[in-house]
């Protein structure tokens, strides 16, 4: 699936990070790539597996090397990492761009931008940015909640309840995350993380009532800006010919970008108090991830030699 991208302008907004040189298009610059480069050895000349299209910073080492140039060297150092078109240079501690480093910026239309946060910890925070803003991702039909710090995505047809479900959750306590349309981000090889469009943010849709602001009714703790999808919940109305496990001793899963993400679906019927029933599945499943399992343990007192 293919990365998608994020405009300087919202990494400076993001960060409020200073515009040193601006270079009249940082709102039309786009990051595609979520690495990020101190440029230590390019700046002494070597540029062999040189990724140019990384955001480029600079922090005490690379300033104190500067330093230590003459002009005319340090003027041929920062002319060769620009002439490279990297998207921005960052300036972290705060530190002054050289003279050179300004002309050279000016010269290849490339902007400056500064922070007054110490290297590592600006690189880490960006590189955690990036990687989410950059990573795969889908929209898929359903509900995200959080139940006792388990992001649990339920989907299931329309009119199944979902949306309706989610509310008694809330009220029960928990966290909506999305309603109706869930973006969900690769953001690691083992972890989603959903999170509602912008323009159906803390809504809600209860057919017969209509739109429902979450926030608004029920306060900021009853609603989140994004979670990890830990668990899955498939919500299908009751069908007498289909045999539901009654035990759980089978794993099932749910494949979403590649990951397999553990699930189960429970039939909806007349009576069922679905936002218990989800509760309790969260909380079961955050049990099982601790190393217990009732359904083995249950085998295990029915046939204890492990006979069956």
């Amino acid at each position: 699936m293919p990365y998608s991208s994020v405009f300087l302008s919202e990494i400076v907004e993001y960060f409020n990070l200073e515009v040193v040189y601006d270079s009249g298009d940082i709102d039309q610059r786009r990051i595609r790539v979520a690495d990020v480069t101190r440029p230590g050895l390019q700046l002494a000349g070597y540029y062999d597996h040189f990724g140019p299209d990384r955001i480029q910073v600079m922090g005490n080492m690379e300033h104190a090397y500067l330093e230590h140039l003459t002009s005319q060297n340090r003027r041929k150092s920062v002319e060769a990492l620009f002439d490279k078109k990297i998207p921005c240079l960052i300036l972290t501690r705060n530190h002054e761009a050289h003279e050179e480093t300004l002309e050279a910026a000016k010269a290849s239309q490339t902007p400056i931008l500064r922070t007054k946060t110490a290297t590592s910890e600006f690189n880490s925070s960006l590189v955690k940015f990036l990687n989410l803003e950059l990573a795969p991702r889908i929209s898929m039909h359903g509900v995200l909640v959080e139940v006792n710090g388990e992001g649990i995505l339920i989907t299931g047809e329309s009119g199944v309840g979902k949306s309706e479900t989610a509310l008694e959750i809330v009220k029960r306590g928990h966290r909506l995350i999305a309603d109706d349309q869930v973006e969900i981000r690769r953001v690691s090889d083992t972890t989603l993380v959903g999170r509602a469009p912008d323009v159906i943010k803390h809504l809600i849709e209860i057919r017969g009532i209509g739109i429902l602001d979450v926030k608004e009714l029920y306060g900021v703790s009853s609603v989140k800006p994004q979670e990890s999808i830990d668990f899955v919940i498939n919500l299908e109305l009751w069908d007498e010919n289909k045999t539901y496990d009654r035990l759980g001793l089978t794993d099932e899963t749910t494949d979403i970008l590649g990951i397999k993400v553990p699930s189960v679906t429970i039939p909806v019927g007349p009576g069922r108090n679905l936002a218990v029933i989800v509760e309790a599945a969260a909380i079961n499943y955050r049990v099982k991830k601790m190393g217990y399992n009732a359904a083995q343990d249950l085998v295990s007192r029915v046939f204890p030699g492990g006979n069956n």
